[in-house]
Order: structure tokens, then C-alpha cells, then sequence
């Protein structure tokens, strides 16, 4: 471009020139009298022209306060040569709308902090023209309507070298600078969280700002499902992220937290520097950012169950005997701070009935409440291993015996209550086999006495209870020996009958009935009882008087004949031993007899007896 003839000191000029020393005057003085804020010269920083208040073409590029490269949003006033006072991040300086400072802020902080000429002159004029457009390109006598032919206007004459290069980065920096949206003066946000009810490891995180925002997220107890990391640094605001928990320990609460940092872009301010009779100038404000911070306890969820297994199917009777064993449905067995497990309560409600339970059948009314059991588990065993529990109350009589264990979230202490919750319930359902205990009703009545060749029986009454699948019962014939107490006298080396099986569908009497016996002596009977699985329902107690044939000989004068049968009488009422030790008299004055060998039967076949 051809150069152009100017005048380097125009009017207009030397009147600026003027107005500046009488407001430096006025600066001085009023400083004088009020005492000045804190202040730093502004020195010449990366640029072109002249660094002083006025001059022909003037000071293109940066001014530098303690360091920071600061450029002119007042254009048309005298170069900032003077103290400069700090006036902080500012989003209004000279009065600048929120578009004109987001714009400037983003020159001033992506390119202006910079010793480059060339690049700092551009910033410069950028930023006049962003602040004051039509004062920037007409302040040297430019007449036209174009930033780079404001800028060819003067730097032809200043740096001809430079000016095409200062030209192409203005009117880019411009711009970009003029594209953005305004910034916000602030922005904040908060970390939310979202948990999963299907799965207590699961869960999400997500930021919540006041504007468009971007920015890095760490988490504690936790990572990013898709990385399996702590951290992020692609987070976006308003994005929900997948989260798994990683507990620090099994069973105990903890707490999940994210932590991060975040921008949403340039700042609608600029760093603000005042002179005094010189222009005002921008220094870097950054961009808007924020942190964030949130967290939320976790109580691992807890939901125990039971299983139980009666100590024996059928019973005589004494206390009920239950093995209780624990076991964790969902989430973890809550712990203590040393590691133990805590203590879980559980209690259970004892029914008896005359028919066996049905499982899926509901409880039967409180007036079948044969008593309660509890138990309280073990911090060093927990859910480990089963616990033997026995009531302090006996089952008393015939019937079904059914445990129904519960865990309620109410009975638990408060620590275990966290992780149940106060409504929680857990109830076993009724009817399971393995919670039911039979104690049967089965009495017997043996023939007391009989002659030697006569058949001899016993009669077995069985009463409810019944299991539903049936029983078989079954008698056996034992003969006294001599020495040997009559409780341990039903065993096999003393055996002389047993009857076959009978199947007892529902209560009633059944009778057995033992070949004829040829040898005099005391004989035992015991009666047995079995469900369809052949598990043992009922054994008698041998020797009992209720259980107890005598058989006489014949031909002794005295030997007792067929007396009157008494009643039936359960097993194990006590009787009088009388009529069986006179019956062994009678044996033992007629051992004559004996000598001769005599046939006995044994399931129906004969036999000897000696």
C-alpha cells in the first residue's frame, strides 16, 4: 500500500494531549488530599508505536501490571503510562455489556498473555474494536468501515513489515472472539445420586450446574462402570454417568462421594485496571469454573432368612429341639466396626395339632400355640452354622408339633435396623416337613397271664396323631432271662415271636397274637411303629407290667388260670410285678418238666424253647 502523508500532530490530538496533562494534574491533586488506592506503574509490554500517553500513531499491543498483559477496552484515550490500581475481576468494567466481556475475556486469556508482537498488537486491536468499534477504526483518521483497513491505515506507516500479518490475526481473533455467547458471571452445581433397588452396587452419578458445563469427576467407594475407574475427565454436566459401589468392608456403611472441578467457558468479566488519565485495560479473567462436591451414605441393604430341621421327625415327648440355620437372601450380613458380625434376633411360634400340617396351609388359631422359642445369633458365628435351639417347655402331649420362625425388622437393634429397615418382616411358611416334631399316642395291653400251649397276645391302641401317609405297627414277644434286668431283656438272642407289619390308617386297636408258648417263664412284649419310609415312629419300654405275659404250667396245683384281663393301659403305667415273680415261682418247682424237650413257634414256625 502506498504510503500517505499525515500530519503526526493533528488538532485533535494536541487537544487530547492537553485534556490528559490537566487530568493528571487533577489525578495528583486529588490523590494528594484523599490519599491514593494501591498502585502499580503499567509498563510497555509486547507490541508496536510509541509507549507514551500520546503519540502520532499511538501504542498497539499489550500493557503489563505486575506481570499481566493487560490491553485497552477504553479506546481513543491516553496510553494507561501511569499507576494503574487493580480493580479486581469485574463483571461491568466500562460498562461493557456481558457479550463484549465474555469476547474480550477470551482474547485476553487465550492469546493475550503473550511477548509476541505481532500477536499482541492483534489481541489489541481485537479487543478496541470489540469495546469501541467505531472509536477504534476512526482514532487515526481512517475514514472507512473495515478493521483490517483500520489497521493497513496505520500500520503502514508504523510497521509496514507487520502489518499484513497483525491485519489476518485481528480480524480472526475478532471473530472468534464475537461468535461466543455471552458467559455467565457465575455458575455452580451439585453431585446427585441415583441407586439401583434390584442391585445395591449399582447406581449413577451426575453433576447439576446452572449453565452448560464440563469438567472432571473422582469418586470415592465407587467407580465408572464403563472405565472400572475413579476417575473422569470427560464429565459433562446435566450427563448421568453408571456407577458400581466397591464397599470398603463387607457389611458396614460407607459413604459414596464424587469431587470435581468444572468450567462452563469464558467469564462475562475481565481483570479491571484503572489510571488515571489514561485508558482502562483488561486483563485475564479465565474462564468460569466451579467445584463440586456431594456424597451419600450407604447402608448395605440386609435380608436374612431361615431354614430349620426339627432334632428328631417323631418324638415322646420333652422339649422341642430345633436346628435353626441363617442365610443372607440379599446384600451382606451386617458387620461390626471390629469385623464381627451383629447380632440378629429371631423368634418362633410353636403350634400343635391333632392332623399333620399341610405345607402352603396357614397358621392354626392362637388357641394352638404350644409355646414360644427364641434365639439371638452369635457375633463370632453369624450365618455360619447352625444353632441348636431347645425349648424350656415340654411337649406335653400327643399332636404335631410345628415351628414357624420370623425375623422382624422392630426386634433388631438399631444398627441392624439400618440395614433391615424398621418394616422389614421375614416369615417361614408353615407346614415345611422339617419343622414338624410328631409326638404319637400309642398304648398297649398284653394278655397278664396264660398256661403253658396257649397262645398268648397284646393289644396295641393307636390314637391320633397319624401321620397323613399312615403308620404300620408290629409286635414282638421277648422271654425273660435269668440275671438280666427285664428293660434289657427285648433283644434278639431273647426273641421267640414277631408279628407281621399292620398298616394303621386312623386311629384304633390292633391285635397281635404270639403262637402258643410251651415253656413257663415271663415273657415281654414290645410293640414298634413306622411311617412309609420305615423311620422309626414308636418303640415300647420293655419290662413293663402293662407289657408282661406270665405263662404257668399246667399241673401245678395253684398255677394261675386265665384272671380277669385288667383295662388297657398306655405304655409305661406302672403295675405291680406280683402275678410275674408268682408265675417264676411255679416255673421253678415244676423243673421236671422242663427236662423234656417241647416244640415253640416263632413266626408261625416251631420251635423249642429252653
Amino acid at each position: 500500500m502506498p504510503n500517505r502523508h499525515v500530519n503526526p500532530h493533528p488538532p485533535r490530538f494536541r487537544l487530547l494531549a492537553l485534556a490528559s496533562a490537566i487530568l493528571a494534574v487533577l489525578a495528583s491533586v486529588v490523590a494528594g488530599l484523599l490519599g491514593a488506592a494501591p498502585a502499580n506503574a503499567a509498563s510497555q509490554g509486547a507490541g508496536f508505536g510509541t509507549w507514551a500517553p500520546v503519540s502520532a500513531y499511538g501504542w498497539h499491543g499489550s500493557m503489563l501490571v505486575n506481570g499481566v498483559h493487560t490491553y485497552c477496552i477504553t479506546p481513543g484515550a491516553p496510553a494507561p503510562t501511569g499507576a494503574s490500581v487493580d480493580q479486581g475481576v469485574s463483571g461491568s468494567a466500562a460498562g461493557l455489556n456481558p457479550s463484549q466481556l465474555t469476547a474480550i475475556n477470551m482474547l485476553v486469556s487465550t492469546y493475550g498473555q503473550t511477548d509476541d508482537a505481532v500477536q499482541a498488537a492483534a489481541v489489541g486491536w481485537a479487543v478496541k474494536a470489540i469495546a469501541d468499534w467505531d472509536e477504534t477504526l476512526h482514532a487515526f483518521g481512517y475514514r472507512g468501515d473495515s478493521l483490517a483497513g483500520a489497521i493497513d491505515w496505520t500500520f503502514s506507516r508504523l510497521a509496514p513489515d507487520h502489518n499484513v500479518a497483525v491485519q489476518q490475526r485481528a480480524v480472526a481473533y475478532y471473530g472468534e472472539a464475537t461468535r461466543l455467547a455471552a458467559g455467565a458471571a457465575s455458575a455452580s452445581g451439585t453431585v446427585a445420586f441415583t441407586w439401583d433397588d434390584a442391585d445395591p452396587l449399582a447406581g449413577t452419578v451426575q453433576v447439576d450446574a446452572t449453565i452448560a458445563a464440563t469438567g472432571s469427576l473422582r469418586l470415592t467407594n465407587a467407580v465408572f462402570e464403563d472405565t472400572g475407574q475413579v476417575f473422569r475427565g470427560d464429565a459433562a454436566a446435566g450427563t448421568r454417568y453408571a456407577i458400581r459401589m466397591s464397599p470398603p468392608a463387607a457389611g458396614r456403611p460407607y459413604e459414596v462421594a464424587a469431587s470435581g472441578r468444572f468450567s462452563a467457558g469464558f467469564t462475562a468479566a475481565v481483570r479491571h485496571f484503572v489510571t488515571a488519565g489514561g485508558q482502562d485495560t483488561a486483563g485475564p479473567a479465565g474462564k468460569l469454573e466451579f467445584e463440586v462436591a456431594g456424597g451419600q451414605q450407604r447402608v448395605p441393604p440386609f435380608s436374612p432368612a431361615i431354614t430349620t430341621q426339627v432334632g428328631s421327625r417323631y418324638a415322646p415327648g420333652g422339649p422341642f429341639v430345633d436346628d435353626v440355620s441363617f442365610a443372607t437372601t440379599a446384600g451382606e450380613w451386617p458387620r461390626g466396626e471390629d469385623g464381627s458380625y451383629l447380632p440378629v434376633s429371631a423368634r418362633a411360634t410353636v403350634y400343635r395339632t391333632e392332623t399333620e400340617p399341610v405345607p402352603t396351609s396357614s397358621p392354626p388359631p392362637e388357641e394352638a400355640v404350644a409355646g414360644e422359642l427364641a434365639l439371638v445369633t452369635d457375633p463370632a458365628t453369624g450365618p455360619e452354622g447352625p444353632y441348636t435351639v431347645r425349648s424350656e417347655w415340654t411337649m406335653a402331649g400327643p399332636g404335631f408339633y410345628t415351628a414357624v420362625w420370623t425375623i422382624r425388622g422392630e426386634d433388631q437393634s438399631e444398627v441392624v435396623r439400618r440395614h433391615l429397615g424398621d418394616d422389614f418382616v421375614w416369615t417361614e411358611q408353615f407346614g415345611e416337613r422339617s419343622q414338624v416334631t410328631m409326638v404319637p399316642s400309642i398304648a398297649t395291653q398284653a394278655q397278664p397271664a396264660a398256661v403253658v400251649g396257649e397262645p398268648i397276645s397284646d393289644t396295641i391302641r393307636v390314637s391320633a396323631p397319624i401321620p397323613a401317609d399312615g403308620l404300620r405297627v408290629a409286635g414282638a414277644v421277648y422271654r425273660a432271662a435269668e440275671g438280666v434286668p427285664p428293660e434289657a431283656s427285648c433283644v434278639t438272642e431273647n426273641l421267640v415271636w414277631e408279628s407281621a407289619w399292620i398298616d394303621v390308617a386312623t386311629p384304633g386297636d390292633h391285635v397281635v397274637t404270639a403262637p402258643a408258648i410251651e415253656l413257663a417263664g415271663t415273657y415281654y412284649w414290645q410293640e414298634r411303629a413306622v411311617d412309609r419310609t420305615g423311620e422309626t415312629v414308636h418303640v415300647g419300654v420293655c419290662g413293663i407290667p402293662n407289657e408282661t405275659t406270665t405263662v404257668s404250667a399246667p399241673d401245678v396245683p395253684g398255677a394261675p388260670g386265665q384272671a380277669d384281663e385288667p383295662p388297657l393301659a398306655a405304655t409305661g403305667v406302672s403295675e405291680t410285678w406280683v402275678r410275674a415273680a408268682s408265675g417264676s415261682a411255679i416255673a421253678l418247682l415244676t423243673a421236671g418238666a422242663a427236662l423234656v424237650a417241647l416244640p415253640r413257634r416263632r413266626f408261625g414256625a416251631a420251635v423249642n424253647i429252653r
